[in-house]
């Protein structure tokens, strides 16, 4: 019996030829997987890891060497000189504001280039949420430069924009749950580019959560002064259970050390526990991984235009996150869909997703994570709000073959079974 068989004979044909299609940007693909995994094994080769660099530390995690040499390798893969990778990092939005917070003082400017930041980050920055804690309240200023209409970087707005107090310009690599375009790496080159027009000396930080390994250039290798990401999107490989990294100017590494920590820490202590082994081997197989979440992206955008649906990135637009969004145009054929991925996921097939509210949320938000991981999203899950035009972000997938079967199985039950 072939796989085939559970499927409408004329979606296995156009399956058929969506792979056809896009055979060779797949192809592409798989040599940026093979670039990207040079310079990680090179790293490692380069760094010594031995197995006892598997072995993590407790307590105050003093001299934990294999700690240490994990965010050595991190920062030579990524571009930078130092880097923090810590387990003690409870999400991505947790990473940023440790960054984000770190860099700044009262008195300072945090200044996003790339349109209004996401929810979750707008609470940090006191642009939402009662304020406790945020920048807002310890007197540090956050605003942002509007995008474009066409959702590009308005760069001479930018340039005009920056003041004196202005202390750091901030990128939002990944679209999140906007509508705009993520941006390349190469658009990143083109705002540090017109930042430093004017401010030759300004401090610039990108937000790369999905971005990790979607190209073979990282914003740090442009010339971002830090960064930072989450272990359980991409530089996890699906192996990492929890935490995040912060890499770049070793002397920026330090100070917003001292905001993960305190003064007279800083980057000295924090216990690694059990998780050395899943982050060095996460971190090890995150270019194939996201490599394949993004070939299986690919395979999305094709297959589902084909279908009739808008999507964004078409299939054969560069890619430099994880994210694909699809436009269903009505309720019910997303909630379908989505329930439908549900039931093609590992763990919680047996789940049924109903769209339900959300802290932070107008609209109600329907959601498909049968996840390894909890919250995962290197991992192949959709969510989205319902709100016109319906649209519903896919992302993620540990395999290749696992996204193919399940939007294959989506698009069965949401299109072929009426």
């Amino acid at each position: 019996m072939s796989w085939k068989d559970e499927y409408d004979p004329k979606l296995i044909a156009l399956v058929e030829d969506v792979d056809r299609q896009i055979a060779p940007r797949l192809a592409e693909i798989d040599e940026q997987i093979m670039d990207n995994q040079a310079k990680v094994l090179t790293a490692y080769r380069d760094n010594h890891v031995a197995e006892n660099s598997l072995l993590g530390t407790t307590g105050y995690g003093d001299d934990d060497m294999g700690r240490d040499t994990l965010e050595a390798i991190y920062a030579q893969v990524l571009g930078g000189e130092d880097a923090l990778v810590r387990p003690q990092f409870v999400s991505g939005t947790h990473t940023i504001g440790v960054a984000e917070l770190g860099l700044v003082r009262p008195g300072d400017e945090l200044l996003y280039i790339t349109g209004e930041p996401y929810d979750t980050l707008q609470q940090v920055l006191g642009m939402a949420g009662n304020g406790i804690g945020s920048a807002k309240e310890y007197g540090i200023n956050c605003d942002y430069v509007p995008l474009k209409a066409d959702g590009s970087a308005d760069l001479e707005a930018i340039k005009a924009r920056i003041r004196p107090e202005t202390k750091v310009v901030c990128i939002q690599r990944s679209r999140g749950y906007a509508t705009r375009d993520s941006f390349t790496v190469a658009k990143i080159k083109e705002m540090v580019d017109a930042v430093r027009e004017v401010a030759p000396d300004m401090w610039i930080f990108v937000d790369n959560a999905y971005g990790e390994f979607s190209e073979t250039l990282e914003p740090l290798d442009v010339g971002a002064d830090l960064m930072a990401g989450s272990l359980i999107k991409n530089a996890g490989g699906g192996i990492a259970k929890t935490g995040g990294y912060i890499v770049g100017r070793k002397d920026l590494v330090e100070r917003v050390s001292y905001r993960m920590t305190v003064p007279g820490i800083g980057p000295a202590e924090g216990a690694t526990g059990s998780n050395l082994f899943d982050m060095y081997e996460g971190f090890f197989l995150a270019p194939s991984v996201t490599g394949n979440a993004i070939k299986g992206a690919i395979f999305e955008a094709a297959l589902l235009e084909r279908l009739g649906l808008a999507v964004s990135p078409k299939w054969d637009a560069p890619r430099t996150d994880l994210i694909q969004t699809v436009n269903f145009g009505n309720p019910t054929d997303m909630v379908a869909f989505t329930k439908a991925v549900q039931e093609n996921s590992p763990v919680d097939a047996f789940v049924t997703p109903e769209p339900s509210e959300m802290t932070g949320y107008e609209d109600k938000v329907v959601m498909a994570a049968g996840n390894f991981v909890s919250g995962s999203t290197i991992e192949f899950s959709a969510d989205g709000p319902l709100r016109e035009p319906y649209t519903l972000y896919i992302q993620g997938g540990l395999t290749y073959a696992h996204v193919r079967l399940g939007i294959i199985g989506a698009a069965q039950a949401t299109f072929f079974n009426k």
